[in-house]
């Protein structure tokens, strides 16, 4: 996998960071400032990583005077074996037992002591990049997939584990047990040995690099049609029904059996490139093992050295095979780890869109005045949305905004919490700027109903409960009561402890809206925005949850942003928002009488109405068709 992967926009290549700017970046949590626990363990396991290639150095040794003892035991001559030790083989074998326990034993404790550490690491760049996720705007999150932002941070816990982990417990050991070995070859032997150890093993390195670039681009075409085929499946399976009306099984099948013949050819691929690697790497290794048993052979009968050097010789090399085997693992681990750290860091590397200015004080609610003066926005320059808009809300008071679709009305929303900033103008609460006032406060004195509530994959209660986390159980039910749910609720086998599945599915429409307001209530905001609360609802759902948004409404600063009229009639003022402007703005009554845009679609809306109840009629029996209009239901007025 190369380092330059293509940017979402195909233009350029993302340039990755390498090791060593990666691990730099990665030292101030592994080594974290105010935790001596922890920087003690990084001190610890280093001692302990040292002391165990140590002991992994000395264990080739005890196997040599073994053998040596052995030989002279039965009569061989004493070559190089410690005085006193002649007649001991079967201390020595003992030694040599108790020293390759001892390997392990300090291996283990120094992944112990280290992954602590490492999982300190996770954690700690995790928890920032999730709360610098939440703190970026809206507009990065409507850019992007939330799947895969999860699977961003989700990569670079493991990248960070897992780079942790290859670094301390495999490459660096790795790496300190290579120059050991290469010392004794040339102190016990001769530098010959050593060079032919050293060309072996960069052979060695050098194929396995070659062969898992290889075998990693193998590996992507077999991860892209693998997902290709699921896709594929899914896809077709959630639409059983399509597949079945137009009677495509058979299609359906020949497309997936399309994508499994890629993941079969680049599966088969892989199996066969890993057979290549490893019988390369076996080859090479064994032929530099031979060459060094060979150097020692001759030795021993030129007697320069004894049976036990030949010994030693070869048990250095293959305990140093064990973990040159796994290197193109860690190779290709290690790569990919890079590649999502580096995901991650780019991620708490976007600096948010809004942010609260230094100094910037918590904003006082005193009556909850809303004001919007000569507001201009438009997410893109070339596309204004709203054009210099301007009206006041007073304490108390209910103003409904409706018009059409595209007109600016859920805007209007999005500006009040700051998830955007306007291009001119201001907004003001009480006076204030809220541009110049904390988002915290700013967000804790607004409380919204919208159109499309999604619910926590948790229990009814603890949603209702999100709205204040400290509420007590009274207060809970309080706000159930007054948002027309308690009584449901009460009713269910489990009662607030019954969980509502992922965004709420296990609810219906009116249900999930009244948990909606149940929160909203329970937060207790002085301004409240009902942001086309009850567009997606029937009628008689409406009407219920019409009558929980008014009791909610009550005493508070409301802004209703509408898309059926008949759920504003009665508000305080109505503005009529046309191509970005407000075009109109007056009660139920003088806009109707002004026959303006309101009256339009307020007589489409009767219109439509009344031709849902003949064909309601009409369903139901043979009977005269009404030639009065409905206005029970309400209509979409976009």
């Amino acid at each position: 996998m190369s380092d330059d992967t293509a940017s979402p926009s195909g233009t350029a290549p993302v340039v990755r960071p390498g090791l060593i700017a990666t691990y730099r970046r990665l030292w101030p949590h592994l080594w974290p400032h105010g935790r001596p626990d922890l920087q003690r363990r990084v001190f610890l396991a280093f001692g302990l990583l040292i002391l165990a290639k140590g002991v992994t150095m000395v264990t080739p040794f005890t196997f040599k005077w073994a053998t040596d003892s052995l030989v002279a035991a039965v009569g061989g001559r004493d070559h190089g074996v410690p005085a006193g030790l002649v007649a001991a083989p079967m201390l020595l074998i003992g030694l040599y037992g108790l020293s390759r326990i001892a390997m392990a034993l300090l291996t283990q404790v120094r992944d112990g002591l280290f992954a602590r550490v490492a999982m300190h690491a996770v954690r700690r760049l995790a928890l920032q990049t999730f709360a610098h996720m939440h703190a970026l705007s809206l507009r990065f999150h409507l850019e992007r997939k939330t799947g895969g932002l999860t699977r961003v941070l989700e990569r670079g816990r493991s990248g960070i584990e897992e780079l942790s982990r290859l670094l301390v417990l495999n490459l660096v050991p790795t790496i300190v047990e290579f120059v050991l070995v290469l010392a004794i070859l040339a102190y016990e032997f001769d530098w010959l040995y050593a060079l032919t150890a050293f060309l072996t093993v960069a052979a060695y390195l050098g194929f396995t690099y070659k062969a898992t670039e290889w075998r990693i681009a193998i590996r992507r075409r077999m991860n892209a049609s693998d997902t290709d085929a699921q896709t594929k499946a899914v896809d077709s399976l959630l639409n059983y029904e399509t597949v079945k009306y137009f009677g495509a099984e058979t299609r359906e099948t020949a497309r997936y059996d399309v994508s499994m013949a890629q993941y079969e050819k680049a599966s088969t691929q892989t199996y066969v490139s890993l057979a290549v690697l490893n019988a390369g790497q076996a080859a090479i290794f064994t032929a530099g093992m031979t060459a060094v048993m060979w150097l020692a052979a001759r030795d021993i009968l030129a007697g320069r050295t004894t049976i036990g050097g030949f010994v030693l010789a070869n048990t250095l090399l293959v305990q140093l095979s064990m973990p040159l085997n796994f290197m193109g693992m860690i190779y290709r681990e290690i790569k990919q780890a890079l590649i999502d750290i580096d995901d991650m860091f780019r991620i708490l590397g976007q600096n948010p869109e809004i942010a609260d200015r230094p100094g910037a004080k918590p904003l006082a609610v005193s009556g909850g005045t809303v004001r919007f003066e000569d507001v201009r926005f438009a997410y893109n320059a070339d596309r204004p949305i709203l054009r210099g808009v301007s009206f006041e809300v007073l304490p108390g008071q209910t103003v409904a905004i409706v018009g059409p679709s595209g007109a600016g009305k859920s805007t209007l929303s999005r500006l009040m919490f700051r998830f955007y900033e306007p291009q001119g103008g201001h907004i003001t609460i009480d006076g204030q700027d809220i541009s110049a006032v904390t988002q915290e406060s700013l967000r804790a004195a607004i409380g919204m109903v919208p159109q499309d509530t999604v619910l926590f994959n948790d229990t009814i209660g603890y949603n209702i409960r999100y709205g204040r986390p400290d509420a007590d159980e009274s207060e809970l039910r309080e706000a159930a009561r007054l948002a027309q749910i308690d009584r449901f609720v009460s009713g269910l086998p489990e009662g607030y402890d019954t969980p509502v599945g992922e965004r709420g599915l296990k609810l219906s429409g009116g249900e999930k809206q009244r948990v909606a307001i149940a929160r909203t209530i329970l937060k207790g905001p002085p301004i409240l925005v009902l942001d086309e609360a009850t567009s997606a609802l029937d009628s008689f759902t409406e009407a219920e949850i019409q009558g929980a948004l008014d009791r909610v409404a009550q005493g508070r600063t409301t802004l209703v942003i509408a898309h059926r009229l008949s759920t504003v009639v009665n508000a305080d003022a109505i503005l009529v928002l046309d191509k970005g402007v407000i075009a109109e703005r007056g009660t139920h009554a003088e806009l109707l009488e002004r026959d303006g845009i309101y009256a339009a679609l307020w007589n489409r809306q009767r219109e439509v109405d009344a031709a849902r109840e003949v064909l309601a009629r009409t369903a139901d029996g043979p009977a005269a068709p009404s030639t009065q209009p409905a206005r029970g239901e309400a209509v979409p007025a976009e």
